[in-house]
């Protein structure tokens, strides 16, 4: 495989410079690592943009990528800022990051992209999300959905190398934080919908309507990256996530109840939200990345 896979990331970012750094650097630092960079900025104020606009295209350089910058004079929501991007990305594959996800395996690009060609069918792969400090447990193995509709980050708190959670898989549904996609996913579905800005839902919602035209959600374990998990959508005061996330949850299970209310997916009393420990990078450090 070449150094470089026809694919583009679109990373959306809103300040937390130290993270978009260490994502970003990551991911040029992967082997293979994208053809093609998209960083959409929400109006940061804490430098990213000029670090976006001023230093990064030199690094990506460096690796040949190719980097586009997409400046938000304001936080337009991250269903927005990646419909900008998907509207510029035109490669095989197309990945969506959140900012506070780095790589762990050096290889996990070549890794979904090669779930992505397993079957003809599969639309959209997943990797392993660890929290990014030691013992580097499960953040999220994929998504399951209740037949109520309740949502479980599947492998949640348990560790790295649980048996349930090393080989490739379907699943009802992945969380946005990372997944690569083929380019006729979107070509033939659309972005994601603009209704449930700024966040929350739009991913699972992606994926059901992905699944409706016959596309194949897999989860792939051999690509593992870390997650520091909620620090996309901390630090915005005017937004209340809580009364985001119910609104939005129950336009999801409008949309979709007809769907997962036949499916098997997990009990009810397996969905409690688990809250686990959280670092930030300042305590972290840069996580490990590993061959």
């Amino acid at each position: 495989m070449s150094d470089k896979l026809d694919a583009a990331l679109i990373v959306v970012n809103y300040n937390k410079l130290p993270y978009t750094r260490l994502c970003l650097e990551s991911v040029l630092a992967s082997a293979p690592t994208f053809a093609h960079i998209i960083a959409i900025d929400n109006g940061s104020t804490d430098g990213t943009r000029q670090w976006l606009e001023e230093d990064f295209p030199a690094l990506a350089q460096a690796r040949g990528v190719r980097v586009t910058v997409i400046a938000n004079d304001s936080n337009v929501g991250a269903c927005t800022a990646r419909n900008q991007g998907l509207s510029v990305a035109r490669e095989r594959y197309i990945a969506f990051m959140d900012n506070d996800v780095c790589a762990r395996t050096r290889r996990w690009l070549a890794f979904l992209a090669e779930a992505l060609e397993a079957s003809a069918g599969v639309g959209i792969a997943g990797p392993k999300l660890l929290f990014p400090f030691e013992p580097f447990c499960i953040e999220h193995a994929g998504v399951g959905i209740s037949r109520s509709g309740r949502v479980k980050y599947l492998g949640r708190g348990e560790p790295r190398d649980a048996p349930g959670h090393q080989a490739a898989r379907d699943v009802q549904a992945l969380i946005s934080a990372c997944w690569l996609m083929k380019g006729e996913v979107p070509e033939q579905i659309g972005g994601l919908d603009e209704v449930f800005n700024p966040a929350q839902y739009e991913d699972l919602d992606f994926c059901y309507r992905a699944r409706s035209r016959g596309w194949r959600i897999v989860y792939e374990p051999r690509a593992e990256l870390y997650h520091f998990e909620s620090v996309t959508t901390d630090g915005s005061p005017d937004v209340n996530y809580r009364y985001i996330t119910i609104r939005n949850g129950l336009e999801f299970k409008r949309r979709w109840e007809h769907v997962f209310s036949r499916e098997d997916g997990p009990a009810d009393e397996e969905c409690r939200w688990l809250a686990l420990e959280t670092r930030p990078i300042e305590v972290t450090g840069r996580p490990p990345m590993v061959d």
